[in-house]
């Protein structure tokens, strides 16, 4: 890997849509991250998946994605910390309009590794209701917006360390 072309900077990606009650909890979280005006890292809060991510952690040295998950194992407000080896099993030949973000990160790879974070993470909060339209998220997973920050500054932390294993 060019260490030259990473920035050192962590990138944090709020997945979701505003307007899709739960879905919006990845968009709060950066949302919420970026109002702490941290100097190494820079946010943004996107209605995007498959490949469109691989531009948008392109030159990083560390990459979050925050975004909603509904698996029903876990309570709602859950939050879940992630690496994209986790999802190794749902890694498919599929068309690039129905790739997950695991896929497009492995491509990503593929195509330029130069270029790709050294670490990427993923943190999930395990919602209840992705399908109402509303500006409102469910009691649970608006509570859930602190806790997830706060995974978010606790990976900040651990990407900052010098003897990190993370």
């Amino acid at each position: 890997m060019s260490m030259g072309e990473l920035a050192d900077k962590t990138v944090v990606i709020g997945l979701g849509s505003p307007i899709m009650s739960d879905d919006a909890v990845g968009l709060k979280v950066s949302e919420a991250v970026e109002a702490l005006g941290l100097p190494d890292v820079d946010t943004l809060q996107e209605a995007i998946g498959g490949l469109e991510i691989i531009p948008m952690v392109s030159g990083y040295r560390f990459a979050i994605v925050v975004d909603a998950i509904l698996t029903g194992e876990y309570e709602p407000g859950t939050v879940i910390i992630f690496d994209p080896e986790s999802f190794d099993c749902t890694v498919a030949n599929v068309p690039a309009h129905d790739m997950n973000l695991a896929t497009a990160i492995k491509i990503g790879r593929q195509i330029d590794n130069s270029v790709m974070p050294e670490i990427i993470k993923f943190i999930a909060v395990e919602v209840e209701d992705l399908q109402t339209m509303s500006e409102e998220m469910t009691p649970k997973v608006a509570a859930a917006v602190v806790p997830a920050k706060n995974a978010v500054l606790h990976l900040l932390s651990e990407f900052r360390r010098p003897d990190r294993k993370c």
